[in-house]
């Protein structure tokens, strides 16, 4: 049930389906820790070993669709605008937002749209789905966004992630003193310049979203302070917070930030923090309810 509050954190696992590893913390993650979420993205290599050897252990698993243009084989044979000889996606996020508002591109919006709806299909004939989101933010693109809401809507799917990010800051100078922040705030302003923009198509369909995002800010540093202290920033009654995290449980042992992001999942403390600011932990399954 979620609270009087209608405070709701989604941690959501990205990249669901594109490797073993990946799909190991996704498992690990639901039956030890907070994680209640994840997105499947329908070109991964490891897709089969996530709706065989995952999905099933899992039943309350909200499973979303990760659609993706930007990395890997395209499952359409003939999406020339996307792909290059070989099958395999083609385009940087910056080239995909060029394409998408260049008026020469007539062939673009139409191999976008067999893609993810060939995308969309293959995930729904495996899992009920509870959401839609995208690899790299493809889907913030706001003329590319109309496309996979109306896509939403002609499948029944409900929820489709925004990724309005409230600025805020850690306490951790290490993480402000790289090339990477710098970089991520510049993310979070287009962002969240897309967002405004993509309101007003959620409503023309009639589709729910959270309010806010945690994930860009910290691009690559996430770890349980940077969730912590987003969560804090963004602590209003009747919001839906989703913090993205791309996490990893390495066979071989290894640490990066993937695998400190897989830790997110186990942390206790975290988990009791969220908890105590009167957030129910949920995912867009319970939230539709």
């Amino acid at each position: 049930m979620i609270g009087l509050t209608g405070k709701r954190f989604i941690l959501n696992a990205d990249d669901f389906g594109m490797s073993k590893a990946f799909n190991r913390a996704v498992l690990e993650g639901y039956l030890e820790g907070l994680l209640k979420s994840a997105s499947l993205t329908a070109n991964g290599v490891a897709f089969n070993d996530a709706v065989n050897a995952v999905i099933p252990k899992c039943p309350g698993l909200g499973v979303g669709i990760h659609l993706n243009i930007i990395e890997g084989k395209s499952l359409c044979e003939d999406v020339n605008t996307l792909i290059d000889a070989d099958g395999n996606f083609c385009n940087s996020y910056g080239q995909l937002l060029f394409k998408a508002y260049n008026p020469k591109e007539t062939e673009f919006f139409s191999d976008v749209e067999r893609e993810f709806r060939r995308q969309i299909e293959k995930v729904l004939s495996v899992t009920s789905v509870s959401h839609i989101d995208s690899h790299v933010h493809t889907h913030s693109i706001p003329r590319i966004f109309e496309v996979v809401c109306r896509l939403a809507n002609e499948y029944g799917i409900k929820q489709v992630r925004t990724q309005f990010e409230k600025p805020y800051i850690i306490p951790d100078l290490h993480k402000h003193l790289t090339l990477k922040y710098p970089v991520n705030l510049i993310k979070v302003a287009l962002l969240d310049t897309f967002t405004a923009i993509n309101e007003t198509t959620l409503n023309k369909w009639g589709l729910k979203t959270n309010e806010y995002l945690l994930g860009v800010t910290y691009t690559s540093m996430m770890d349980a302070l940077a969730v912590s202290y987003g969560v804090m920033a963004v602590n209003y009654d009747n919001t839906t917070v989703e913090a993205l995290i791309h996490p990893c449980r390495y066979d071989d042992g290894k640490i990066d930030n993937h695998f400190t992001e897989f830790m997110i999942t186990k942390n206790k403390k975290l988990k009791e923090k969220i908890e105590s600011m009167g957030f129910e932990i949920t995912n867009y399954v319970e939230k539709e309810n």
